[in-house]
């Protein structure tokens, strides 16, 4: 998905529907909802129809190391990055996804080193976008997840696919509650409109157990 796509999808949702400000985090919670909550053959059923987006947290990194001298994006010696153990993660999460035959539509990645690899990991490919960061750089004192809520409220670009993202657990639990998510767990959004729901949540070693459900 280009920026400038994006862009047009975060317009037109602006224009159906104005986001309501979200209630404190701490008020709120990001496991699934009862309401809509899936799982097993269930879940694998309805992420094939497509419709959902599928917010990963990026996979295993290396805490040794830390952002605090980036000053750019592209400068991956100077942040966080994946660790071996993150990359395979990446990669088996990925196989599962085409081993499941899940409809893979846009994917769109936080531009930082380690989210961007994520997606390309997973998917082969990832679209850069500060907008499922929620702010730029480092820093979270400018944080405006405005943007973000829209996103997830809206449906994927494709009609019949399912929008993936690769990016940070901070934005999601300021705006969806806790629990954190985990390094390379993803939480299934169905889009509502003005909000979204959490129908599922799936860590990297849920991905077989839904592929044994599927196959009986």
């Amino acid at each position: 998905m280009t920026h400038c796509n994006i862009g047009a999808a975060l317009a037109v949702a602006a224009i159906l529907f104005a986001v309501p400000r979200a209630a404190p985090a701490e008020t709120r919670s990001s496991s699934p909802d009862p309401a809509h909550a899936l799982e097993g053959a269930a879940l694998v059923k309805a992420l094939r129809a497509g419709g959902f987006t599928l917010y990963f947290r990026h996979t295993a990194t290396d805490f040794a190391q830390n952002d605090a001298a980036m000053k750019g994006y592209d400068e991956c010696a100077l942040q966080r990055n994946l660790s071996e153990e993150g990359r395979r993660q990446a990669r088996a999460v990925g196989e599962w996804v085409r081993r499941l035959s899940l409809p893979v539509g846009e994917v769109i990645a936080s531009p930082f080193c380690r989210t961007m690899e994520t997606g390309r990991l997973m998917f082969g490919r990832a679209e850069p976008s500060t907008v499922v960061r929620g702010y730029e750089g480092t820093s979270s004192a400018n944080a405006d997840y405005t943007k973000l809520v829209a996103l997830l409220a809206s449906p994927p670009a494709k009609v019949g696919t399912l929008r993936m993202i690769t990016t940070h657990g901070n934005p999601f639990r300021a705006i969806a509650g806790p629990p954190h998510l985990q390094e390379g767990e993803a939480a299934v959004l169905k889009p509502l409109g003005q909000s979204f729901a959490v129908v599922a949540r799936i860590k990297v070693g849920d991905w077989e157990g839904l592929a044994a459900a599927d196959s009986k």
